[in-house]
């Protein structure tokens, strides 16, 4: 029955953890992306990864983002986490302007 209990556990924790990939803080909400950043080269590498869930690429959107200015933090953390990600990762949403 220990076995049983500490399955569950760890499939709540994970599920948790994807909750948080795509939702992120319900508290603290992001502020929107400053236009100026969304680059064409910035905006073709998140849609990269998001139609081939190129998920490990995200640090590589991240570092493209702070060199073009980016200073959030806590999006810059997310983006350079690791994870789990998934599509619907508000991250890479609020990037793509899906939120």
């Amino acid at each position: 029955m220990g076995s049983l209990a500490t399955a569950a556990r760890r499939e709540r924790r994970e599920q948790a953890d994807i909750l948080r990939d795509i939702f992120g803080n319900p508290f603290r909400p992001p502020p929107p992306v400053d236009p100026s950043l969304l680059t064409p080269t910035i905006t073709a590498l998140a849609d990269r990864i998001y139609q081939q869930r190129a998920f490990e690429l995200l640090p590589e959107l991240a570092a493209a983002l702070e060199a073009h200015g980016c200073r959030d933090t806590e999006l810059l953390g997310h983006l350079r986490g690791t994870g789990p990600h998934v599509r619907g990762c508000w991250a890479l949403d609020l990037v793509l302007g899906k939120q």
